[in-house]
């Protein structure tokens, strides 16, 4: 038998009037996780820009700097960024062309760039790994 508790005073719970929780109607549209999974990857496939971000800091940088990047160049940063993944890197220096790039790996974003002809004395802290591209 079940008690409920109704100000201070214990007594039987009716079992008639108990609302029992109803499952949710099944949905006929389900796609599997592999479905996903796959549909995820053709889109990163057919759009290049597609799981790299720029951080504010860095957009702000590239602009100040007067840097530019074309789709091409996303692209070759983003595949560097996968092959560094798949090595174990977390933080990365990315030396790309004339620009400088610090890294998160793990997140896919870009935090910070600079054109290394600026400044000799720059001294990079906070990474595991380095990446040179041509």
């Amino acid at each position: 038998m079940t008690f409920k508790i109704n100000n201070s005073h214990v007594g039987p719970i009716d079992s008639q009037t108990t609302k029992r929780k109803q499952k949710p109607p099944a949905r006929t549209d389900e796609t599997t996780f592999q479905d996903a999974l796959r549909q995820q990857i053709s889109q990163k496939q057919k759009d290049p820009t597609k799981g790299i971000r720029l951080s504010a800091h860095a957009s702000k940088r590239l602009i100040e700097r007067n840097l530019t990047l074309n789709d091409g160049d996303i692209e070759t940063l983003r595949d560097a960024m996968d092959r560094a993944e798949e090595k174990g890197a977390r933080e990365s220096l990315m030396l790309y062309k004339d620009i400088a790039f610090i890294a998160s790996i793990s997140n896919k974003t870009l935090i910070t760039a600079m054109d290394p002809k600026e400044s000799k004395d720059n001294i990079f802290t906070n990474i595991d790994s380095a990446v040179i591209l041509d």
